[in-house]
């Protein structure tokens, strides 16, 4: 049996975990993501990170379980994720030609030690200069519309952009393996030994 559980319902996520190599099981969390008032976004991904972890460890008393979320900065405000297809065409077409900043919290919580670590990853996309018929076509063949910044890097999104800028690739799809890998090695499971 795994001692490692993935607090997502993400498939994009729950592959990027498969890479270490390390047997998990997954959940679905169940919370409120609605930024409250003021709240800056570090903040942000770091509080629902740690919700989502801690409704998941609940069930898992002598587990390590991960969370993670993410949201786009731009123009000094939060993005999530579109929800629908205009909101998706909306926010690539502010995006055209211009940088912006994903912020992609994780947490990780050991509940049988009852203690826990939240940090967060940026990683800066820059959009080349989108055409109103290029934006359709990509989120009518994607369909984005589960994912913060109205695209999937993993997939076709990549033809969107100018340059990516960032310490790990994964931070974008949305688990910072890097920075997960070195809060597993602290909290006693070094994904190199298993």
């Amino acid at each position: 049996m795994s001692r490692l559980v993935l607090a997502s319902s993400s498939p994009w996520r729950r592959q990027l975990l498969e890479r270490l190599g390390l047997p998990f099981d997954w959940a679905s969390p169940d919370i409120d993501e609605t930024p409250r008032p003021g709240e800056p976004p570090e903040a942000l991904v770091h509080r629902l990170s740690l919700a989502k972890a801690a409704s998941v460890a609940e069930g898992y008393p002598d587990h390590l379980v991960i969370g993670s979320d993410q949201v786009a900065v731009f123009d000094g405000g939060i993005l999530g994720k579109p929800g629908d297809a205009a909101t998706a065409r909306a926010q690539l077409a502010r995006f055209s030609g211009h940088r912006v900043r994903f912020l992609t919290g994780l947490a990780l919580i050991d509940s049988r030690a009852a203690r826990h670590w939240v940090c967060h990853e940026c990683y800066d996309v820059v959009f080349r200069q989108l055409s109103d018929a290029e934006i359709s076509r990509y989120v009518e063949r994607e369909q984005p519309l589960d994912s913060a910044g109205s695209f999937r890097m993993e997939g076709l999104g990549i033809a969107l952009f100018e340059k990516l800028e960032g310490d790990d690739p994964n931070t974008l799809v949305g688990l910072p393996l890097i920075r997960l890998c070195a809060l597993l090695r602290e909290a006693g499971l070094d994904p190199l030994a298993y």
